[in-house]
C-alpha cells in the first residue's frame, strides 16, 4: 500500500497523518509525506526585487526541508510495524500539481488531506485546496480528514449514492480494503430523488451489491432534500457513521455538490472522514 500525506506543517495535516497511520496500523505500507513549496514572487521586475524572492525563496526552502526531516525522523522513531516506510518528498511546485506527478511517480493508492473543519459560525468546509483537489485528481481516491475527529472504533461506513452510476469493480475496490482493513460494515445510503426505483437503478443497486461482496453491508434511504449535504451530514451523526464515502461522478449529485454551495457543508462540516472515490471512465 502506498500513501500520499500532503502536509503544510499544519495541525491540520498531521491529523491526517496521525489518521493514516491509525487507519492502516498494521500494514506495512509506504507513506509519502509530501511538502509543496512555493513562495509568490513580488510582481516587480526590479532586479533587487528578484533576487529579494530567490533569496527568500533558498530560506524558506531551507526551512521547509528541515521541518520535513523533522517528521520524517519523528515518524521513524515511532514506527512499530515491520516493513513500513516513510520517505519525505519536498517539491518547489504547486500542491496539486505536487500531488499529482506523485500519485503517477509513486503509483499512490490514497491521499489523505486534513482540513479544519467548521467551527461555531465559521464555514471552512474542506478548504480551497482541497476542494481543488477533489475537482482535479481523477485517478486516485482521496481522504479528508477534519481536525476534531477523534479516533476510535467505528463499525460502519456511510456510501451514499443515487444508484444511477455504473459501478465499476476498481471503483468500489478503495473502499472495500478499507472495509475490510477496519472490520467495518458499509451502509449503502440511497439519496431518494424519486419516489421508487426505476428498473435500471435497481439493476445497479444489485450490481454495487456484488462489487462489496466480502464485507456486510445494509440499505437505507435518505429523503430527497435540497441541501443533500446537511442530509448526509445529520443522518450519518444520528446512525454515527466513523466514515463518509461518495464517488466522484461527473454528472451525479456528487458533481452538484461541488459545483454548488452546499458542498461547503459537506466537506467543510464533515465531522468524520470523508473518502472521495475517483470515477473510471
Amino acid at each position: 500500500m502506498r500513501i500520499l500525506l500532503p502536509t503544510d506543517f499544519s495541525k491540520n495535516a498531521w491529523q491526517a497523518i496521525e489518521y493514516a497511520l491509525f487507519l492502516f496500523e498494521k500494514i506495512p505500507c509506504q507513506f509519502y509525506v509530501l511538502h509543496a513549496h512555493q513562495v509568490s514572487p513580488s510582481g516587480l521586475v526590479s532586479t533587487i526585487n528578484k533576487e529579494r524572492d530567490t533569496r527568500l525563496f533558498e530560506i524558506t526552502l531551507l526551512e521547509a526541508q528541515e521541518k520535513l526531516n523533522k517528521i520524517i525522523n519523528h515518524l521513524n522513531s515511532i514506527n512499530k510495524v515491520p516493513g513500513r516506510q516513510f520517505v519525505g518528498l519536498l517539491e518547489p511546485d504547486s500542491l496539486l500539481n505536487a500531488i499529482g506527478r506523485h500519485i503517477i511517480d509513486q503509483d499512490i493508492d490514497y491521499v489523505f488531506m486534513g482540513t479544519q473543519g467548521a467551527t461555531g459560525m465559521k464555514e471552512v468546509f474542506l478548504g480551497s485546496n482541497t476542494v481543488r483537489l477533489i475537482r482535479n485528481i481523477e485517478n486516485c481516491p482521496v481522504m479528508v480528514v477534519p481536525e476534531q475527529f477523534e479516533f476510535g472504533s467505528y463499525n460502519e461506513i456511510l456510501f451514499a449514492t443515487d444508484f444511477k452510476h455504473h459501478y465499476k469493480k476498481v471503483e468500489i475496490q478503495p473502499l472495500l480494503e478499507i472495509a475490510k482493513i477496519i472490520r467495518s460494515s458499509i451502509i449503502i445510503t440511497h439519496i431518494a430523488m424519486e419516489e421508487a426505483l426505476d428498473e435500471e437503478q435497481k439493476q445497479l443497486r444489485k450490481l454495487l451489491g456484488r462489487l462489496l461482496e466480502g464485507v456486510d453491508i445494509r440499505y437505507a434511504d435518505i429523503a430527497y432534500y435540497p441541501d443533500i449535504a446537511s442530509r448526509i451530514q445529520e443522518w450519518s451523526r444520528d446512525v454515527q457513521v466513523g466514515m463518509i464515502t461518495m464517488i466522484n461522478c461527473k454528472h451525479g449529485f456528487f458533481s452538484r455538490l461541488l459545483r454548488e454551495p452546499v458542498v461547503k457543508r459537506i466537506a467543510f462540516h464533515t465531522e468524520v472522514p470523508f473518502l472521495v472515490l475517483p470515477e473510471i471512465p
